[in-house]
């Protein structure tokens, strides 16, 4: 009998595939006493050679997904294989102790974590040391019992993944030729894995709760990534039913498409800007393939987060210099690094928090080490010249720290001029709206920045008081809740009060509910994941600007996200 789980929807498309369980498999043994060392001994040395022929192929796959930094990782796993300490280690202990490889395995490798995780509080690298042997340990174990990890890197048919969650680790190494889509048991729309998804357009469906307990390794499912329903052991009528929905998907993909080279205009002819938010230079393509039309948000951290170093001026000034001529022009919005909070470098350590989100992050590290700003500001402004860009700072809450980071700027600025530098003269700053104190003063911090950029993931958050990543309190993670909404007016209102330009850059500024109201609030720019930006076109395409005004009164009048959802619905998608 068929079984249907029901989950938040992440990203549209329909998959039918076997289900492919992102668990790892049971790896406890029993230390027992042997006879055969050599046998023993054999064993380790063909579970060291397995191993690493799979982490140099999970290498390859990195590589070509990610980027040699990413895939510098497997590498030091591959490393650790090769240390003749470490299988010379565990012979003796096999031949000393007369004990099963297994046993020996974890004796060996456990002194060594011990070892290392003893010496992490001076020396961060140590932490990251024991944590390779704990991978690799894990890898090898699994190879003595005969028990398969599970991998993406190493998926080689079409399945569709099953796991609790998804780290940045593994959404990296999918493959789209394999991996038709996901389902976890944790997560929210604004998660890593559900941004990776839609980058990726392949259906996905997070915090279902019960995907891994329901769904068995290769059990035949249906996932449909645009109503968040999955159906485990379909019958043939259900195959049939959503095979034809996903074909209509793919033809009203086609329609969009069609829009790749037009402006974003509504029904009324008001101009607005959709734009991509991207991670790296990589993204480019997406973003080109998409018809973009500039990049809201271009996060920088990831060129700390790639790197075994905090980036040097020249890597970060080719980084920004790709992008911004790759844009030909059109605006690229690159935030200042933000690290902290859930983003942590292993080169940077950073003080222990009780509560990281709302600690020590972004501009406040910024402002703070402000020999890593200075060289990323340096880099920003050699490359201005090769596109159009605009600066935004992270988290900032009061007007005191952007006319510190203002002032940051304009002093590096003046000292690479002094030196000869040609920089552009058109760079605007602005600020990323996140924090409710910088929402409520908006008034005031639009009469000194160029722009704001609303970024909902975090404006809801700490709005709400919820951490979206935790499960029992997701249902706080409310985009439509009428005390976001007005305080997402507030902001444009001052913005436009002024003459500035007000964007937003959080996912809800591609969300097929919000965009409506967001049109009738006045919203200048609207950035979002790339692969949603034509759906988004499409749907401006049809509505008109002043009866959206009207739907976005009704909505701030009203007194729940849900019945703000209710409202767009009939009022929007009735027909």
């Amino acid at each position: 009998m068929a079984t249907v789980i029901n989950g938040i929807a992440a990203s549209n498309g329909v998959a039918i595939a076997k289900a492919y369980k992102l668990v790892d498999p049971d790896l406890s043994f029993e230390q027992v006493t042997i006879e055969d060392v050599q046998a023993e001994t054999d064993r380790v040395k063909a579970a060291f050679s397995i191993s690493k022929t799979d982490l140099e192929t999970i290498r390859d796959k990195a590589k070509e997904n990610m980027g040699a930094a990413e895939a510098e990782v497997f590498t030091a796993h591959i490393m650790v294989l090769e240390d003749p300490e470490l299988i010379g280690g565990i012979s003796n202990a096999i031949a000393s102790d007369k004990i099963n490889a297994e046993a020996a395995l974890k004796q060996v490798t456990d002194m060594y974590i011990g070892m290392f995780e003893g010496m992490a509080d001076d020396n961060p690298y140590m932490a990251e040391r024991a944590a390779d042997i704990r991978d690799v340990t894990k890898r090898v174990l699994s190879h003595l019992l005969g028990k398969e990890l599970p991998n993406p890197a190493l998926i080689k048919e079409e399945v569709i993944i099953v796991a609790t969650d998804m780290a940045p680790s593994d959404t990296a190494q999918l493959d789209r030729n394999f991996v038709k889509g996901f389902i976890t048991d944790l997560g929210g729309r604004t998660a890593h894995a559900a941004i990776m998804a839609r980058t990726l357009e392949i259906p996905a469906i997070v915090g279902s709760q019960v995907a891994t307990s329901d769904i068995n390794d290769g059990d035949v499912m249906i996932l449909d990534g645009i109503d968040g329903v999955a159906i485990v052991n379909p019958t043939d009528d259900q195959i049939t039913q959503y095979q034809a929905k996903g074909d209509q998907y793919l033809q009203q993909k086609a329609e969009w498409a069609a829009l790749k080279h037009e402006k974003s205009v509504s029904a009324d002819g008001i101009e607005f800007m959709t734009g991509a938010n991207i991670g790296t230079p990589k993204d480019l393509k997406g973003v080109k393939e998409n018809g973009s039309e500039g990049i809201g948000l271009y996060r920088t951290e990831f060129l700390y987060m790639d790197s075994q170093e905090l980036p040097t001026e020249d890597d970060q000034f080719e980084a920004y210099k790709t992008v911004l001529e790759g844009m030909d022009g059109k605006v690229v919005t690159v935030r200042t690094m933000d690290i902290g909070g859930d983003k942590n470098l292993p080169y940077l350590p950073l003080p222990k928090e009780e509560n990281p989100f709302m600690g020590y992050r972004a501009i406040r590290i910024s402002l703070d080490k402000q020999d890593i700003f200075r060289t990323q500001l340096r880099a920003l402004l050699r490359a201005s010249v090769y596109g159009n860009l605009w600066i935004m700072f992270p988290m900032v809450a009061t007007l005191n720290e952007f006319r510190q980071a203002r002032d940051i700027f304009n002093e590096e600025k003046t000292a690479l001029l002094a030196k000869g530098v040609t920089i552009a003269d058109d760079i605007k700053l602005g600020i990323m709206i996140e924090i409710p104190a910088a929402a409520m003063l908006a008034d005031k911090f639009a009469q000194e920045v160029d722009f704001f950029s609303i970024g909902t993931n975090d404006l809801i958050a700490y709005t709400m008081a919820a951490d979206r990543g935790n499960e029992h309190v997701s249902y706080l993670y409310q985009p439509y809740n009428p005390s976001i909404l007005r305080m997402i007016k507030m902001v444009i209102d001052a913005a436009h009060k002024y003459g500035k330009f007000a964007a937003m850059c959080g996912e809800m500024a591609g969300d097929q509910i919000a965009v409506p109201i967001l049109m009738g609030l006045g919203l200048d720019e609207f950035s979002m994941s790339a692969t949603s930006v034509l759906q988004t076109r499409a749907l401006m395409k049809r509505l008109d600007t002043k009866e959206m005004a009207i739907l976005a009164e009704k909505a701030l009048d009203l007194d729940t996200n849900e019945a703000v959802e209710a409202l767009v619905k009939a009022e929007i998608y009735a027909n």
